[in-house]
């Protein structure tokens, strides 16, 4: 009998039977992430030989042909093909439970399904791939029938993002699921954190010499975590019409970049270690003054304007607003919503105490990038205006760290010039894993420490709250901008100082002004 394991204690490679419960199989989520993640994973022999997978959906379904479906699923992911043993390995774990909305008794039917020993190891993880306004209603139909309960064997949840739409809704979906479920049996995810690239902030910090002592305000003058696109909402403008770019993005995922750049060094790499550290520089952020918003936060809009294509070709493609008309039959949307935003945030602690952290996100920008810049202050000896030290850090697409460093030009004159260090994260030969591959990995080890503690989810919401709603109750037109531009000029207002910049590309000789 395998019992529940305590989470205080850090998670080995080593995964205990399992039944993973996906609800929401026949989901966009599942169909692309989940299950394909999950076959890779059998694929290259991380799965226990006992692990078995319990897909639920609305729709009845016969087991055949759920099959047939999982492998439509893997043939249009691996289109390469994949190997026949592997195959049959991974369909055989794999069954199919319909839980209509309809069926007052679904879950006691579940519960039925799932107390076949014979086939259903007893460690349960729940997967909710469901709209958020299910969380707490399926979470509440578990316990009902006793499957949340921890006497002899672990339960864990995992909750997709968003995790509340602002804090009162985060508070009232974590008092909701927390009359069932203990903290350390919640799992909120945000992919972000599945990234390698992500996982890597922290290492390449502290087990580098020569990077953490001038990791601080004595040397840094300010930090930048950006994520750009060169895509639009596309056929997404009634969700994003709702969200936005700060709840989208900023409050989530660049937010918790922020925190692995500017975290100290936690007391160990257990997942309490890991958010402790993470939750204690969250809830150092300064609170924004909306008193002084435009000079701390700035937000616009994408015009109508061209975008360079991948293959070099060009696009002339529609501003946010007509999209928004397309989507309601020529209907003109006064919208006020932001698909771009840029914020300024202090972290009153003694390492980063005036350095300002410039984070920003935008659609329809002229590159795609995800990256962390560091500019260095001014140098002891400066030479002919020479420009400051940057240390960047690639996240996608492509992973990797550069440092630009002044260097004499060689000669008869004393003149210097940037040259760049630059290290791939990512060689060549090394395995390419999907965010959602490594979480469901810990979900299953019951590694928490790439999962949302509730204390960093309050956090992100108490800070970017204020904001959005300051943002919501202006209607005055939003600033736009060209598609296929770079940042809008006003949006330098939040600068600290003149001699401030958005860093674009990190190749030499890219457009840094």
């Amino acid at each position: 009998m395998t019992q529940t394991n305590s989470p205080t204690h850090s998670p080995t490679n080593t995964i205990d039977p399992c039944t993973l419960v996906l609800f929401g199989a026949s989901g966009n989520l599942a169909r692309v992430k989940l299950i394909p993640g999950l076959f890779r994973l059998d694929s290259i022999g991380r799965l226990p030989a006992e692990l078995k997978i319990l897909s639920v959906g609305r729709q009845l379904v016969d087991l055949d042909a759920w099959r047939a479906d999982i492998k439509t699923m893997l043939d249009a992911k691996f289109k390469k093909g994949y190997d026949a043993a592997a195959f049959e390995r991974f369909i055989a774990r794999n069954f199919y439970h319909a839980n209509p909305p309809t069926d007052a008794d679904a879950f006691t039917k579940l519960k039925n399904t799932l107390s076949d020993e014979t086939i259903f190891p007893q460690n349960f993880a729940y997967f909710l791939s469901v709209r958020p306004v299910d969380f707490a209603p399926v979470v509440e139909s578990l316990a009902n029938v006793g499957l949340t309960q921890e006497e002899q064997y672990w339960r864990r949840v995992v909750i997709e993002k968003p995790f509340g739409t602002d804090l009162a809704s985060a508070k009232e979906l974590q008092g909701a699921i927390t009359k069932h479920l203990k903290e350390s049996q919640i799992y909120r995810i945000d992919h972000y954190l599945g990234k390698s690239a992500l996982q890597n902030i922290l290492l390449q910090r502290f087990t580098n010499t020569i990077l953490e002592p001038i990791w601080n305000n004595q040397y840094i003058d300010h930090v930048q975590i950006t994520n750009t696109e060169t895509l639009g909402v596309g056929e997404r403008t009634t969700f994003y019409d709702t969200t936005g770019a700060l709840r989208d993005m900023i409050q989530s995922h660049i937010l918790q970049t922020l925190a692995l750049t500017a975290m100290e060094l936690p007391k160990d790499l257990s997942p309490d270690g890991v958010r402790a550290a993470k939750i204690k520089v969250l809830e150092q952020i300064r609170p924004i003054p909306v008193n002084e918003l435009s000079k701390h936060a700035f937000r616009a809009q994408y015009a109508a304007g061209d975008i360079k294509n991948a293959d070099g070709t060009t696009e002339t493609v529609p501003g946010y607003l007509e999209e928004i008309a397309r989507d309601n039959n020529g209907e003109k949307v006064a919208s006020v919503v932001e698909t771009y935003a840029a914020m300024k945030l202090f972290i009153d602690n003694p390492r980063w105490q005036g350095v300002p952290f410039y984070i920003r996100t935008a659609k329809r920008l002229h590159e795609a990038d995800t990256r962390i810049a560091i500019r260095f202050k001014k140098a002891p000896l400066q030479v002919n205006n020479q420009d400051q030290n940057w240390l960047i850090i690639g996240i996608q697409p492509r992973e990797c760290i550069k440092m630009e460093i002044q260097s004499k030009i060689p000669g008869l004159d004393i003149k210097t010039r940037t040259i760049q260090l630059d290290a791939a994260n990512r060689l060549p030969e090394d395995d390419t894993v999907d965010a959602y591959e490594a979480l469901l990995l810990n979900l299953m080890q019951g590694d928490n420490s790439n999962y949302l503690h509730i204390n960093e989810a309050l956090a992100q919401w108490r800070l970017v709250d204020p904001v959005v709603k300051a943002w919501a109750a202006d209607k005055n037109p939003v600033y736009q901008y060209p598609a296929g531009s770079s940042d809008p000029k006003a949006s330098k207002v939040i600068f600290e100082s003149e001699d401030q910049f958005w860093r674009y590309s990190i190749e030499l000789g890219g457009d840094k002004h």
